[in-house]
């Protein structure tokens, strides 16, 4: 065991965050960054969920007083929007950030939390080039002995979308209250990129394919840490810190 000196006790989602993005910016991914508090325009609108949609209802938002249409951005997908924008096909990006959504609290939701975004555009991409880097980046993160299951999903920015589940680490697929019975937890969506996000942002959607994904920083750090509840890693409690 190291010495507080030497550990430094770094939060363990820094080191959840690291983990995902290294083994990705090795497969030619780039960082890219965007505002916490966004438009409503690049957090519903670009990403094919226009005003008055049902979709909308999946995101409860905390709107901003005083700044018309500005919300505290419900997922790091808004930054693709603002990245096609000014870039050209092909590229691959990663989105690490905050994002906030007012929903009821439990043992794997909470107000705030950290995603990871990932977008690929670029001609003749396809579902298993999607699958494939989740695949390897699973392996990196868990092992090769990793279980996971994919099953259909609805995001309105994907089609088709898919949702990724691992089984859960403290019933080991049995079912209890930290993966609400199941046996799996929800680690992250994905899906090929909407035709109409990528005319959104000027691109060719004849042309040019892509994959999105969004990974939860904190539902994989439960799954590598064996941490049974979410509200723990951001309560402020220095006792979960300084474990890691």
């Amino acid at each position: 065991m190291k010495n507080q000196e030497e550990k430094g006790h770094a939060h363990p989602l820094t080191y959840v965050i690291n983990e995902i993005v290294q083994p990705l910016i090795d497969m030619g991914f780039e960082i890219a960054l965007g505002p916490e508090i966004e438009s409503e325009h690049y957090n519903f609108d670009v990403l094919n969920v226009p005003r008055d949609h049902p979709s909308r209802d999946m995101q409860d938002t905390f709107w901003v007083k005083g700044l018309k249409e500005t919300v505290l951005r419900t997922q790091t997908s808004a930054v693709q929007g603002r990245y096609m924008e000014t870039h050209r096909p092909p590229f691959k990006i990663l989105v690490p950030g905050k994002v906030f959504r007012n929903e009821a609290v439990d043992m794997t939701h909470d107000l705030q939390f950290s995603q990871i975004e990932g977008l690929v555009v670029g001609e003749d991409i396809t579902l298993a080039h999607l699958k494939g880097t989740l695949n390897f980046y699973l392996r990196k993160l868990y092992g090769e002995d990793v279980k996971t299951q994919f099953r259909p999903g609805f995001f309105p920015f994907v089609e088709p979308g898919i949702e990724i589940d691992m089984i859960c680490f403290r019933c080991e697929g049995k079912g209890c209250p930290t993966c609400k019975q199941s046996g799996w937890i929800e680690v992250l969506g994905a899906g090929m990129v909407h035709p109409n996000v990528l005319e959104a942002a000027g691109i060719d959607s004849n042309k040019y394919r892509g994959f999105a994904l969004g990974i939860g920083v904190e539902r994989m750090a439960m799954l590598k840490y064996k941490v049974g509840d979410i509200r723990l890693f951001s309560n402020g409690d220095l006792r979960v810190v300084n474990q890691f």
